[in-house]
Parts: C-alpha cells; structure tokens; sequence
C-alpha cells in the first residue's frame, strides 16, 4: 500500500491520531557506575535515538545547562541525569562512537548544549531534520514528522517541565523516553520507504490550502 506523505501537516489533525508511547523499559542514571553499564549495554545495539532536555527558563538572558540526556534502543531508554552526574567519561565515549548510528532531531542545538557541560567531538549522528528534507518535507517538529509519518501523536505536556527537580515524575520520564525512541521510529520508516519507494509526496499550498499530488522521482 503506498504510503502518503505531507510536505506539511496539518497541525490541527494531530489530536485526532492514536497517542503514542515508548512502549519499552526506562531507566534512569543517577551515578557514574550507572552510567558506566548503561553506556556498555547500549554499544551492543545497532541503531539509537538520542535527545536532550534543558529546564526552561522564564527570565529574559537567563538559560540553564542541559539537564537529561536521553538515549534509547527500541525496548529500553537510559536517563541521563546530567545535572547529577555530568557529563562521565563513559558518556563521552558513547558520545564520540562512530560504530552506531545516533538518530536525532535539530542535532546542533543539542551537541551545543553537551559541550557547554563537557568537550567532546561528535561520532555517529544522523540528523531527521537532513533525512526528511530529502523527501520534501518542510516540517522540522518531532510532533509533526511522527504523526505525518507514523501516523500517531505524541504528546508534547512536559516539554516546558523542571527537568532539573530531585526526582523526575512518571509522565517527564516517559516524556523523554518517547522523543528519543520516536527518532529511531522515523528513521527507520524512512529508511524502508525510500528502499521500497512506495511513497507519494502531497504538496499542500498554503495560498489555496489545497493538495496537489506529486510522485517522488
């Protein structure tokens, strides 16, 4: 069946879609030993998602360092809690591997961040913002590349949450774990659909509102 995707989605259809979650264990890592046996169980997956979240801040020319890393394979995401621990050694290792592709969203701001805690160079990282743009789509959300492309909605609540409080809360966990794990979602549907190219690029013109359809070369 061919699937159709949108240059642009129509934001106000994302509520109707079936709300997603990341289906699998999370873990959070709250010290270097921790950390040290997360990072050596996620160097034996083949694929992982990654992203950061930063406490917000509400005061004009004051901001916050990056407080949680998270990484995810497609059963289990680890909580970095970098406020805690900082960025460990064993972290700059999964940070600077070139062996596992690392799949991510608007990689640059988080690499930005990362260095701010700690020096280290990029190894693997795929950015959906690149991969989606080869497709023709101009969104750049994760909300909207999922539900465009994975047809589900993920809920944004706790995007503006204090993710630096002594103990995060259920929902900011499974938050974090759901942005990581969605990337590796795309990532992979995008890898099929371009493999088997059975795919059509609807091209929505914000002047009529209407679609016109158009086969991808």
């Amino acid at each position: 069946m061919v699937k159709i995707l949108y240059n642009k989605f129509d934001k106000k259809q994302i509520p109707t879609l079936p709300r997603v979650s990341f289906p699998g264990r999370i873990v959070v890592v709250l010290s270097e030993s921790e950390a040290n046996r997360a990072v050596d169980y996620l160097m034996t997956k083949d694929i992982l998602g990654i992203d950061t979240e930063t406490r917000p801040s509400f005061r004009k020319g004051s901001y916050h360092q990056v407080a949680l890393l998270q990484v995810a394979a497609k059963d289990i995401c680890f909580l970095f809690r970098l406020n805690i621990i900082g960025i460990t050694d064993s972290i700059v290792r999964l940070l600077e591997d070139k062996s596992i592709p690392k799949i991510g969203l608007s990689l640059n701001d988080d690499m930005l961040m990362l260095r701010h805690r700690r020096a280290f160079t990029s190894g693997s990282f795929i950015d959906l913002q690149q991969v989606v743009g080869d497709f023709g789509i101009e969104d750049r959300s994760l909300q909207k590349l999922y539900a465009n492309i994975l047809g589900g909605h993920i809920v944004k609540r706790e995007q503006l949450s204090n993710w630096e409080q002594a103990v995060l809360t259920e929902r900011q966990k499974l938050y974090a774990a759901t942005d990581a794990w969605a990337c590796v979602m795309i990532y992979e549907e995008l890898k099929r659909l371009r493999l088997t190219d059975d795919f059509v690029l609807e091209t929505v013109t914000e002047e009529t509102n209407n679609t016109a359809s158009t086969i991808k070369e």
